[in-house]
């Protein structure tokens, strides 16, 4: 008996350890990346205007990626979901009406994120209120992370 509870024990333990959190992050261009490890990503944008990614802020720009968990599967188990998944498929147990309701909201969050990009990226200067309610002015490299951030944001709202 004793060998038996050992035996199940292992098998389950090996089971559990074999799916772990999955979680995905957007890139400036739209593109969904999977990891498994919730370890933070760094973005920042060159001087040219290319995007840089790494898992060390490399530099003085680098803000974290916003990570969102998946899944507790393998990153294969959500590479194959993802393939074979097509825009507009039911979710599973979802019903029409909450698929309609989901796309609903999908469509509302976009836009409103597409809105907030657009503004920053329209507004003659961005700023921050302080605890007095005054305003305070971003500097042209704080300006440009939260662009960029904003984007990320915009874009992972968007997919």
């Amino acid at each position: 008996m004793k060998s038996l509870f050992v035996t199940l024990l292992l098998t389950f333990g090996i089971a559990f350890n074999a799916a772990a959190d999955v979680w995905k992050w957007v890139d400036a261009n739209g593109d969904s990346h999977y990891v498994d490890t919730n370890r933070p990503i760094y973005m920042w944008v060159d001087e040219f205007g290319k995007d840089h990614y790494s898992d060390k802020p490399d530099h003085e720009d680098a803000i974290t990626v916003q990570l969102l968990w998946v899944s507790a599967a393998t990153l294969d188990e959500v590479a194959n979901k993802e393939e074979s998944r097509l825009d507009g498929d039911l979710l599973p147990g979802e019903t029409a009406e909450m698929h309609a309701e989901r796309k609903a909201a999908e469509k509302y969050y976009c836009e409103r994120a597409t809105e907030i990009y657009e503004s920053y990226v329209n507004a003659p200067q961005l700023y921050r209120t302080n605890d007095n309610g005054e305003r305070e002015y971003l500097s042209d490299k704080e300006a440009a992370a939260t662009v960029a951030a904003t984007k990320m944001k915009m874009n992972d709202i968007c997919e």
